[in-house]
């Protein structure tokens, strides 16, 4: 978003995180990546936002059959549920629980990833985009059931205006810069679990 001739960077006080059907079913049809990467990319993402304080949405497609969604996100978060939606749609903006705890926040910069890319992650990112929100999409925190699949998901996001980030950068950007007093538990907590540049011991 350009404010006052410039590009306005997410931080802890603009954006909000969105997690779509992290669970256990849903892994299970992931082959467009390495699950663990996929997972671990979610859960950091989920510390990172609750080390900063920035509001979480959790929303899960029919648990009942395809599993909770995964305790190492939900214990980050003992205050609130996962949404579970009561229409079965691929976009969780269309439960209206999801997309008011959303809107609640009152922010405007979105940051969403989900499984699988293609489907549920893509809908509810295109739904925000149509409703006027920008749009981040966490891109190696999402998989989906192909190669192409996930691939050609966000391409589609893409073409559409949806701005992809990963996760490093996310909460790099998020934290700013080395001076912030939540440095450190960042690093114990989010940096050294995920990827090597900065978490080498």
């Amino acid at each position: 978003m350009i404010k006052d001739g410039k590009l306005e960077l997410l931080t802890d006080k603009n954006s909000v995180l969105v997690l779509v059907d992290y669970q256990s079913a849903m892994f299970k049809g992931v082959a467009s990546g390495d699950k663990t990467i996929i997972k671990n990319a979610a859960v950091c993402a989920a510390k990172a936002a609750s080390i900063l304080g920035i509001p979480v949405v959790l929303s899960a497609i029919n648990p009942q059959n395809l599993g909770a969604f995964i305790p190492e996100i939900t214990k980050l978060f003992s205050n609130q549920e996962a949404i579970a939606r009561t229409i079965p749609s691929f976009d969780a903006f269309e439960d209206e629980r999801t997309w008011n705890a959303f809107k609640k926040t009152g922010r405007k910069k979105l940051v969403v990833s989900g499984l699988w890319t293609s489907m549920c992650f893509a809908y509810t990112a295109i739904h925000a985009l149509r409703e006027g929100y920008e749009v981040y999409g966490l891109m190696d925190a999402a998989g989906d059931s192909t190669v192409d699949a996930h691939k050609f998901g966000i391409k589609r996001m893409l073409q559409v205006g949806v701005i992809p980030i990963t996760l490093e950068s996310l909460v790099s950007e998020w934290m700013h810069d080395w001076s912030n007093p939540k440095a450190g538990e960042l690093v114990k907590e989010v940096y050294t679990k995920y990827g090597a540049m900065i978490g080498m011991e």
